[in-house]
């Protein structure tokens, strides 16, 4: 597990974008996510569609956001003025020494950020 995977970037993928159907596709063995990005995938799809949608993310390593993950994430906010969502995922790559895979330039532009890797644009 390298790679902690955005949100932006399944939904992209079920979404059907190329580019991020052949990035999770190359990388598959590395690839976590969090249980935010799990529950915002599947807060997205219906419940007859969720279950589709769950079998992909099945596959992948899923973190939970604990205490430490919590308190790095107040730090990070208050620090860089990300979204508490937002700050989660950064603290859970930092915790877990990932590289945060996002196409969210707006709030995590690589060169602020040396853990974050935007693999396409759209």
């Amino acid at each position: 597990m390298r790679l902690l995977i955005d949100t932006v970037i399944l939904i992209d993928h079920f979404k059907n974008i190329p580019a991020a159907t052949s990035y999770l596709r190359e990388h598959q063995g590395d690839i976590a996510i969090s249980a935010i990005t799990r529950a915002e995938v599947l807060a997205g799809f219906s419940p007859s569609d969720a279950a589709l949608a769950a079998q992909l993310l099945n596959r992948l390593w899923t973190l939970p956001v604990d205490e430490r993950v919590a308190d790095l994430a107040v730090a990070l906010r208050r620090e860089y003025g990300l979204s508490l969502i937002d700050a989660m995922q950064a603290a859970l790559a930092k915790i877990h020494d990932l590289t945060f895979v996002t196409r969210n330039i707006r709030d995590f532009p690589p060169e602020r950020f040396d853990f974050v890797l935007i693999p396409y644009r759209i």
